[in-house]
């Protein structure tokens, strides 16, 4: 009786109802008596069969039905084919990833990538950590700021684990992330995404290709095939590519496209000498072009240059995350409700947090 071992005489009988799992198309409730016995503290409490739900008013096979199916799709689907409300759905998934969540052991993570998503519209966002090695979201909290990375390292510590032991994390180059890792995961090694180094010298191409058309009215129509990589292009995509490319002495467009592929090329390479001795070449010869965009690129890459290097030996990327981050904002455009913090938080730990939920409910399997 709520966890109090022993024989104590009856109080009361009450009548519980509680929602099964369908008898073939038909929905299924079990009415259940169930005491109540008076402790001789003079406490009265509730006695509950081991099959009873974490929520009230379903059964174990219920919920675990529920979470099976909200894994898969969206709280809107699953309560239409369950015949719940969208907010009943969510409680029980919301239950029950905060009773897996209080168990977590984290002792075992040491290699971190940690990046933001939106909430919604208006820039509300959430930062994501995700445990590298098991390939799983561990933590999530609202804001994008260096807070968020302090709360990082106080969760760390409440589930068996400690800030010091991190030894690698992959992030963007937010200036916020920079300083919250410096300062809460101080043995950690710094990895600047291979992907966002990349994506900073395509918008690059894309400003170059901007400013360029404006007295050149034939780069106009090749956006998407200066972005795209070259060999995802159909023929003729590639020969206008090709064509343009031609022009390198007198245009400024190709010019910041070979940069970017030759970035790419560098950051593709496994010595880290030969890397580092590249990418500062590459620095130098890009800021000595007129291609004012890319010169930026080049300035970002000097300020982050041992996390961008650091990518040759960690090989450790967001990918993951972004990914993840794909998967979500599909879901999200499916569903309402999505854009409250304490349900994105349920679903991101649904969707990749792989949480044992057979230690709360041997059903859920």
């Amino acid at each position: 009786a709520a966890g109090v071992a022993g024989v104590h005489p009856v109080h009361d009988t009450q009548i519980k109802r509680l929602r099964h799992l369908n008898f073939f198309q038909h929905e299924c409730f079990l009415e259940v008596r169930t005491p109540r016995v008076k402790l001789p503290d003079g406490r009265v409490v509730q006695v509950e069969p081991e099959w009873f739900g974490k929520l009230a008013g379903f059964t174990l096979l219920f919920e675990a039905l529920v979470l099976a199916m909200a894994r898969q799709m969206t709280f809107a689907a699953v309560a239409k084919l369950v015949g719940l409300s969208w907010h009943r759905v969510h409680a029980i998934c919301s239950r029950y990833v905060d009773l897996a969540l209080a168990e977590a052991d984290l002792s075992t993570v040491t290699a971190v990538a940690i990046d933001e998503t939106s909430c919604r519209r208006g820039h509300n966002y959430l930062t994501i950590a995700a445990d590298m090695d098991e390939r799983k979201v561990v933590f999530v909290t609202e804001g994008k700021d260096a807070k968020t990375i302090t709360h990082f390292a106080e969760y760390l510590a409440e589930h068996k684990a400690m800030p010091e032991q991190v030894r690698s994390v992959s992030i963007d180059m937010s200036p916020a992330f920079i300083k919250g890792v410096a300062r809460q995961l101080p043995n950690a090694r710094i990895t600047f995404d291979k992907f966002h180094v990349v994506a900073h010298a395509s918008t690059a191409v894309d400003q170059t290709r901007r400013i360029e058309q404006r007295t050149d009215p034939s780069l106009k129509g090749l956006r998407w095939k200066l972005l795209k990589d070259r060999d995802s292009l159909s023929d003729e995509g590639r020969a206008d590519l090709d064509a343009l490319i031609a022009q390198v002495a007198t245009k400024r467009t190709p010019r910041a496209w070979l940069y970017r592929e030759h970035l790419r090329d560098i950051l593709e390479r496994k010595q880290i000498n030969v890397v580092s001795a590249m990418l500062k070449q590459w620095c130098t010869n890009v800021l000595r072009s007129k291609v004012e965009p890319m010169k930026d690129v080049a300035r970002m890459i000097r300020r982050h240059f041992d996390g961008i290097v650091a990518w040759t030996q960690t090989r450790q990327t967001n990918g993951f995350i972004e990914a993840l981050n794909g998967l979500f904002q599909a879901a999200k455009r499916k569903a309402r409700g999505y854009t409250r913090f304490a349900t994105m938080r349920t679903v991101l730990f649904l969707i990749a947090g792989k949480l044992d939920f057979t230690r709360i409910n041997p059903q859920a399997a």
